[in-house]
């Protein structure tokens, strides 16, 4: 058992795990062959025994489950052979998001060589039908003849769309990874881990992770000829954008399609990541990882659902000629930057509607309402907004007296639950604990935002208020090594439940080399006189350049990462957050 202790810094805790079985960990170290240091990031992520460790630090195609154990999965592989049989046309039906759009794009490629013209897709209009499995996206399967619609990272809820399309003779498979609510559609098969009754050992896989598993069914039959692994880099997008828990299999299929991406990369995500540098992100020589997917394949994604259309995003997942790549390219670089734009102003107007207004400034949730505002980017807005005053967080934006928007929550507070207590002021809502969707009509807002208030008020518990950092040991910068960096890279791929690992020094000092880079950032080298120092970089934290260079002592909390710069490889301290 870990049991924690808080330390506060700032607005912030440090929040340190204290290991009640010291003893635990000597064992995995000496039975593995591995460090203490090891050893006990392996404990504090619920690793208690030397099999489980090996497993662990050993992610393979082996770990995979069956996917007949998914409930559903049997009838669903016998449809989609009946529809190839018959010379049916199915329809692929997808979100916009970047699950969603990969999602579309791995079943497209996986089903393509057997179905040929009989197989398309179709994505919603974010704006014109919103999110979900739409009537006109039925409507379209119908002008089309499909008699089959394969629906991706969505449609648990959507029971009175199923029920449409089977007026007009087209069955459903549903895909998805959301909670389910009190009636699961009755389609020809649903496929979720979350869905009552499904025994699947695993229940957190992402959208295209369930598209995978159907894949992997309809291979393991013979059904379709080629590998599903072929696609595991569009499964490991869709992992690390989607923020679900990099474990289990998640993990395992992120491990794979990181695998294939540095081995074997696809046309497109090599642009992607190219391009990315090109752009202004660091070149970098070290494979490719998941903060590589995060941070500069996803945007470009999820952009064309944000700003334009998310068939130019699967469209461009789907190409193969170099010219159609760098045409799909420039469009979505081109979406993205309108999306970075409007995100900085909307972002900037919301800050300054709660600096400038005393209720905001102290109530426990913040709900912002503009109708000016751009639907595709409230979501970040909303993130950005909870990241700077941490507390739930709605930004609704809305046409012709609808209201639509997103929510963003903090650690331990579930504002799906909260969202779920204004009900009956709302039209639809969907989501999960950490973040959710809504839309309501324009005369029932003021109501909605004094019952939110108040659900919050009632139910955010007083550790939800602060911001934690979860931390794993102290590591003075001279313990810092390549074959500790090695161990840790282990523990990769990381995401949430198994998040890179974060130590803190305490009592640093810098060598008199500190300066301000870029607008905010603050380039050191700490350590201690005689131990010696190790480079470090604060990212937004250059308000610290008096103090460190006046020789303040500071306490850092840090990850390791490697910097590559001109073919020179070193070691560097990735500050997370500093105090004096």
């Amino acid at each position: 058992m870990i049991e924690t202790d808080a330390i506060p810094a700032a607005n912030k805790l440090w929040v340190k795990p204290q290991f009640s079985e010291p003893g635990l960990i000597f064992q995995l170290s000496s039975d593995l062959g591995i460090s203490e240091i090891l050893a006990g990031l392996l404990v504090s992520r619920g690793i208690r025994d030397s099999a489980s460790a090996l497993q662990f630090l050993n992610p393979g195609r082996e770990q995979l489950h069956d996917p007949f154990l998914m409930d559903g999965m049997e009838q669903a592989v016998q449809r989609i052979h009946r529809a190839l049989q018959a010379e049916e046309k199915v329809l692929v039906f997808g979100d916009y998001d970047v699950d969603g759009t990969t999602s579309v794009a791995l079943i497209m490629k996986g089903l393509q060589a057997e179905f040929g013209e009989q197989i398309s897709f179709y994505v919603p209009d974010r704006y014109k039908e919103g999110y979900g499995i739409s009537e006109a996206g039925i409507n379209h399967a119908a002008s089309l003849g499909c008699k089959l619609i394969i629906a991706l990272d969505c449609g648990i809820r959507s029971v009175d769309k199923v029920e449409y399309a089977k007026s007009l003779g087209i069955d459903f498979i549903i895909c998805d990874h959301h909670l389910p609510g009190e009636q699961i559609p009755e389609a020809v098969a649903v496929l979720d881990p979350k869905k009552p009754g499904c025994h699947y050992p695993y229940k957190e896989l992402s959208g295209a992770a369930i598209g995978y598993k159907l894949l992997q069914a309809l291979h393991l039959r013979g059904i379709i000829s080629v590998n599903p692994e072929n696609f595991a880099d569009l499964v490991a997008l869709s992992v690390a954008a989607d923020i679900v828990e990099m474990k289990g299999e998640n993990r395992v299929l992120a491990f794979l399609g990181l695998e294939r991406i540095n081995n074997r990369m696809s046309p497109v995500i090599s642009k992607m990541l190219d391009g990315a540098t090109k752009e202004g992100s660091p070149a970098s020589e070290k494979p490719a990882g998941i903060s590589d997917l995060v941070f500069k394949t996803a945007p470009l994604i999820n952009a064309a659902g944000r700003i334009g259309h998310a068939s130019q995003a699967v469209n461009f997942l789907l190409s193969q000629d170099e010219n159609e790549i760098n045409i799909g390219y420039a469009a979505l670089v081109q979406l993205n930057h309108k999306r970075v734009n409007l995100d900085k102003q909307i972002t900037d107007e919301a800050l300054l509607i709660i600096r400038n207004s005393e209720r905001l400034l102290n109530s426990q949730s913040t709900v912002l309402y503009n109708p000016e505002w751009h639907k595709g980017v409230v979501g970040i807005v909303a993130s950005r907004v909870m990241e700077k005053y941490y507390r739930p967080t709605i930004i609704l934006t809305g046409t012709e007296g609808k209201i639509t928007g997103s929510a963003r929550s903090v650690k331990g507070f579930d504002i799906h639950q909260a969202i779920s207590a204004c009900s009956d002021l709302l039209l639809q809502y969907g989501g999960h604990q950490a973040a959710a969707g809504l839309t309501l009509h324009e005369e029932y807002l003021e109501r909605f935002i004094a019952r939110f208030e108040e659900v919050v008020s009632e139910t955010l518990k007083i550790e939800s208020k602060t911001e934690e950092i979860q931390t794993d040991f102290e590591l003075q910068p001279f313990e810092i090594n390549d074959k500790l960096y090695r161990e840790i890279n282990k523990l990769a791929p990381f995401g949430p439940g198994n998040m890179t690992p974060v130590f803190v020094a305490t009592g640093l000092t810098d060598s008199g080399w500190a300066r301000i880079v870029g607008n905010s950032h603050l380039k050191m080298k700490l350590g201690r006189p005689g131990s010696g120092f190790t480079d470090a970089i604060a990212f937004g934290q250059a308000h610290f350049f008096n103090d460190v260079s006046n020789n303040v002592p500071v306490d850092v909390c840090y990850t390791i990462d490697e910097n590559h710069w001109n073919g020179r490889v070193n070691l560097q301290m990735m500050i997370k957050d500093m105090r004096k």
